[in-house]
Parts: structure tokens; sequence; C-alpha cells
């Protein structure tokens, strides 16, 4: 199994970002979510947004670790982790899904909040949430049915 390791950059009060290592380069699993957009996302991967005002939050802190713990759960599940600690970035994501303080926020591929969360879950609580969703079922109807897959 890979090793996930990030580290947590704060550039002067400016915008807080997801480092990754070199052995984890080409892994998308983990965004800078100050840039991102949902639209690039949607119909394609299941956004999982991780907000704080600030990267030294406690409660940020443990849900990056908790999601580092099952990158092969949230792969299989086509999740991407956006992950923004900057308020003063006035992302889009801030703008649309208006966090206080930490949240960590559901969404499906189809653009809609299935859950918004005041504290961190650990991957099987999401994989779990993630798995009861129509959409998630029926790509593993169609898995099951098509055995080439």
């Amino acid at each position: 199994m890979r090793r996930l390791a990030f580290v947590l950059i704060a550039f002067l009060g400016t915008t807080a970002v997801a480092a990754e290592t070199a052995e984890t380069v080409d892994d998308p699993l983990f965004v800078d979510g100050t840039s991102a957009t949902l639209d690039e996302y949607l119909w394609v991967k299941r956004p999982i947004v991780v907000f704080a005002d600030n990267p030294n939050d406690p409660r940020f802190q443990q849900q990056v670790a908790l999601l580092e713990k099952g990158p092969d759960q949230l792969e299989t599940r086509d999740v991407v982790v956006l992950l923004d600690s900057d308020p003063s970035a006035d992302s889009t994501l801030r703008e649309a899904l208006r966090p206080r303080g930490f949240m960590m926020v559901l969404i499906g591929k189809d653009g809609t909040v299935y859950l918004r969360k005041p504290s961190p879950w650990n991957v099987r609580e999401i994989t779990r949430s993630i798995d009861k969703l129509p959409l998630r079922q029926q790509e593993e109807r169609d898995r099951r049915a098509d055995p080439i897959r």
C-alpha cells in the first residue's frame, strides 16, 4: 500500500495548501481547495471538502490524518479531497458552501451536498455514506453486470 505523507504549509497567512511529498506527486487524491471549483469535478469525482479557519486547527489536522489512512477506499469511490484552511483566500468553495470554522462536506458526482459535518469522520464512516448514494449503488450494479471491469 502506498504511503501518503502530506505537509501543511502556511504562506504568511495567505493560503494553506497540501504539499505532496515526492512519493505522491502524481496522486490527485488531495487538492488545494482554495483554487478548485466544484464544476471541474461534476460527474467525474465525489468531492470531500475539508474547511478550517487555520491549518493548525486540530480537527482539520485530524480529518486529513484520517483520510490519509484510507486512500485506496476513497479512490475506489472516485473521491477527491479538497483542502481549504484559508478564509482570506475567498475561494469559490467557501462562497458556495459557507463554512463556519471546521467543516467536512461530502458532495456527490451530481453536485448535491449529501453531508455537512462539524467534526472529523473516519474513512469507514465516509465510505458507508457514499455507498448509500443512488449513483454509487448504480455504479456497483453496473460493475457486477460487466465482468470485464
